[in-house]
Order: C-alpha cells, then sequence, then structure tokens
C-alpha cells in the first residue's frame, strides 16, 4: 500500500478533486484489471480511451483516478487526478509506486533500428560470468538475476518495466541492461527511468507506419539520450551518421565505437566465418563465437559497455570469447546433408541486407543462397518493396511467404514486396503463401554445401493471422524438415 500523495512526486498536475491522503495497492491503466483500491490512469490508446472505461474501473473498485479529461460527473468518494499526459504521468507514478527502483542498480537502455536485442542478452551474459547479478529487459526474454519471465513488447509497459527492476533491487541485482525501442519511448514507458548510461546502435528503415518520416523517427530516439543526466554515459556507434545527432544535446559523457572511423572503441574484423569472429577491439585480438559485421559492432558496443561501467578490459575480452549467439538472430546449423540453415530476426531492410551480405561474404561463391522471406501485416507497408529487391539481388534464389499477417491480407503483402524485385531477378523469385511449405521448398531446392536463410520471425513461436496465434518455430520447422528429406 501507498500513499497517494507520495505516489504523486514530481508528476505535472493540473487539478485535483478529492483527497490524496488514502492509500492505493495498485496501479493499473488496464479497466479489466482493476481491484479494490486501484489507482486508475485512463490513458488515449491507437485503438481504445482509457477515458471510456472510467466507470467501470470504479466500479471494480478504483478509488483514484488520473486521466488528462475529467468525468462530466464526479464522485465524492473517487479522487480525480487531471493532468496533460496520462502516459508520462503513469510512468512516473509506477517508478514511485515501487521506490524507484532504477536509482538502486546501474540501468543501461539500448536503442536503434538493429542490433538492441543482441547487446542487451550479451551485456547480461558478460556481466554474469563477471560475478555480477544482472537483469535484462529484451524482446526475446525477461531476466531477473537467474528467474526468466516471457516477454510481451521490445520494451515493457512502465508499471511492468518497475516491477522487474523492483525484484531487482529485491534480489541484489547490480545491473539492468534493457531494450528501449521507439515505441516505447514515445509513450513516455521509460520516463521516471534513471539511466546510467545509453547506447545507440543504428537508424535505418524501420515503423514509419508509426512515426510517418524518418526525421521523426530518429528524433524519437534522440530524445532518450537528450534525456540522459550528467553522471551518465552516451555511447554511440559513429560509424552511422546518426549517431553524431544523439549526441548534439546530450548533457551525457560522450564516447563512440566504430569499424570503419577512429571512436574511444575501435574494432577490425581479421576473420568472418560461420563458426564465429576473429577480431581486434583497441588492438587486441579476440575470438567470438558470432558472424557477421553487424556483430563485431555488437560485440564492441558490449566492451564499450563493460569498459565504462568498470570492468577490467582483459577480463571483458575473456568472457566475449565465451558469448553465445541470441536466439533467433544468425543462429544456424549444418544438416547432415551438409545443407547449412540460418534463422535470423531481420525484419528491416537494411537487417536482411547484413545478413545476407555476411553469408556471402562467408561462402566460396559456388553454395547457393536460397532466401525465404516476408513481411509482418500491420506494420510499416513502406520497407516491403525494399526487402523485395534487396532479397533477390544478393540471392541466388527467393521465396517469398508469409509472415505475421495479422489483420492484412497476406497475398496482398507478398505482392508489396514482389513490387520492388528488379525485372532481371524475376527468375530467381517464387512465392508460396503458406510458411511450412515455403521452407520445405528452399530444402527440396537445397543441395549439399548450399545455405538457406529464413529470415523475418527469428526467436518468434507463433504464426498470428486474424488476431489468431498458432504455434510456428522457423529453427524447430527447418531442422524437422531437414532431417525428413535425408533420412
Amino acid at each position: 500500500m501507498k500513499l497517494v500523495k507520495d505516489i504523486l512526486y514530481k508528476v505535472s498536475i493540473n487539478t485535483i478533486y478529492g483527497s490524496t491522503e488514502g492509500m492505493v495497492n495498485a496501479i493499473i491503466f488496464d479497466s479489466r484489471e482493476v481491484k479494490p483500491n486501484s489507482l486508475f490512469v485512463a490513458q488515449k490508446g491507437l485503438v481504445f480511451n482509457g477515458h471510456q472505461f472510467i466507470d467501470k474501473a470504479i466500479e471494480l473498485g478504483a478509488t483514484v483516478i488520473v486521466c488528462e479529461e475529467l468525468p462530466e460527473k464526479r464522485l465524492q468518494q473517487i479522487t480525480y487526478i487531471q493532468v496533460d499526459d496520462a502516459n508520462n504521468a503513469l510512468a512516473i507514478i509506477a517508478s514511485n509506486f515501487y521506490d524507484n527502483p532504477s536509482s538502486k542498480l546501474k540501468l543501461v537502455g539500448v536503442t536503434g533500428t538493429n542490433g538492441k536485442t543482441t547487446i542487451a542478452t550479451l551485456l547480461y551474459q558478460l556481466f554474469q560470468k563477471s560475478g555480477y547479478k544482472a537483469g535484462l529487459l529484451s524482446t526475446v526474454k525477461i531476466m531477473v538475476d537467474t528467474v526468466q519471465y516471457k516477454a510481451t513488447h521490445t520494451t515493457p509497459n512502465s508499471v511492468l518495466i518497475n516491477k522487474y527492476l523492483n525484484e531487482m533491487v529485491e534480489l541484489g541485482v547490480d545491473f539492468c541492461f534493457m531494450e528501449v525501442s521507439s515505441h516505447g519511448i514515445h509513450q513516455k514507458r521509460t520516463e521516471g527511468l534513471q539511466f546510467a548510461g545509453g547506447v545507440f546502435t543504428n537508424l535505418t528503415h524501420d515503423h514509419l507506419d508509426y512515426h510517418k518520416t524518418f526525421k521523426g523517427y530518429r528524433d524519437v530516439k534522440k530524445s532518450f539520450f537528450d534525456g540522459l543526466s550528467k553522471s551518465a554515459f552516451a555511447l554511440v556507434n559513429i560509424d552511422d551518421k546518426n549517431g553524431a545527432v544523439m549526441l548534439q544535446n546530450t548533457v551525457a559523457k560522450k564516447h563512440s565505437y566504430a569499424l570503419k572511423t577512429m571512436a574511444d572503441f575501435k574494432a577490425k574484423i581479421l576473420e568472418n566465418q560461420f563458426s564465429g569472429l576473429l577480431l581486434t577491439i583497441n588492438n587486441n585480438e579476440v575470438w567470438a563465437k558470432l558472424t557477421g559485421s553487424f556483430n563485431a559492432y555488437n560485440l564492441l558496443a558490449v566492451y564499450g559497455v563493460s569498459n565504462l561501467l568498470g570492468l577490467n578490459s582483459t577480463e571483458s575480452l575473456t568472457h566475449i570469447s565465451e558469448l553465445e549467439s541470441v536466439s533467433g538472430r544468425f543462429q544456424h546449423f549444418i544438416s547432415e546433408g551438409g545443407v547449412t540453415a540460418v534463422i535470423d530476426y531481420a525484419h528491416t531492410p537494411d537487417a536482411l541486407k547484413n545478413v545476407i551480405e555476411t553469408i556471402n561474404d562467408i561462402r566460396t561463391g559456388n553454395e547457393e543462397v536460397i532466401t525465404v522471406v516476408g513481411c509482418g501485416g500491420d506494420r510499416d507497408k513502406a520497407k516491403r518493396p525494399i526487402m523485395g529487391r534487396i532479397a533477390s539481388q544478393l540471392s541466388t534464389q527467393i521465396i517469398f511467404t508469409s509472415d505475421n499477417p495479422r489483420s492484412e491480407n497476406p497475398q496482398t503483402i507478398i505482392e508489396e514486396i514482389e513490387a520492388g524485385v528488379e525485372p532481371k531477378n524475376f527468375k530467381k523469385t517464387i512465392s508460396i503463401l503458406d510458411r511450412e511449405q515455403a521452407i520445405k521448398t528452399a530444402t527440396k531446392f537445397a543441395k549439399k554445401g548450399d545455405i538457406i536463410l529464413i529470415a523475418g520471425k527469428g526467436h518468434e513461436t507463433y504464426q498470428e493471422v486474424n488476431g489468431q496465434r498458432s504455434h510456428f518455430d522457423d529453427y524447430e520447422k527447418i531442422t524437422q524438415l531437414l532431417k525428413a528429406i535425408e533420412s
């Protein structure tokens, strides 16, 4: 139970009707979850407006209502708090409710288009190996030291963030590594959090269905760094031209990493194989189990953060050589018949380009690269033809298929992907709506030495069609199909 006036600390309030001397035992923003003595925050979402459910929340036992628009009829026994921004208020209230847990550990946020999950997860692994209790808030999973929870969003809602951070504090966690999505920043889910540092990976085409323009997308990312404190660090990929933009107004300590230009943390790729990377990091040679130049950037960011958080450089490099790849991120195996299968979450043009170029860099030139790819429904449509063009330019055979069509017509999505294919590449492409059949066809095309890339879903173990999710695991499916065809 928390005193209402205490959890309103630092919340920008317009008007209060009623008493703030009462106690509440929960912070709720979904009226269906309200219980007696709850504080209900009415948010205006993309689909629903929480203000429509204030009466229902009161019926279920909410005693405090935080809203942007006050109801015309107000009950005397209920406290109403009017704010300009309910999302911002929710985040600060949630932080106060859990006694501001982010201030009691070192929280590092990782943002950018690609690489967030890998960097956050590898940092979690490295700090655990270094003997620290660590936490992870990621797309793939949530870790409270060694306790795992299922993840539902890249950046959880602000109540869940603070709930997990509070659990971490109670378990004595020293460091937490968190993916910070553009949606999470824009929807104020990270407000009220105290970050020890922020990492910028890169910025490429994604989420323009939500942010409308690339500048809008970039500026949302930049606002995260603008909000860092003087005691925090800002570590950016300076090979990406937007890295310098992220640093423009931040008061945090500025640091950079790069493969191509001068930077505080510099790496060079000596060898790139399916079995791993041989790198020099700040002139120290290290072998890593991850593959591709994009992972060289990820590992360099991990090294930079570990250095900025005070870990011994030699110890960090030792642990970097032990780090395991993240589920669905260039996850690969070689079948008994000699076919290499690669499963990757690549769902943006740049990520798809990086993965196929990595495969092409490693192969000797005689192997076929068979790419199976689609695009998610109800998401940025502008990237679909771009991904079709990239896949058809860089692969020797392409199979366009369904990803997670959600509420969209999957055939329409495929046609929009196909629109980007240049005429000279038409003969390389086929379209198979059913994802399992598409993967099965790829296994039939593949000969010994060939490489099958299945892109787009990565770690996901479901396929979503018209609001219904059914089990579908790319790694599991390709493993089964290759075994069946080779037995």
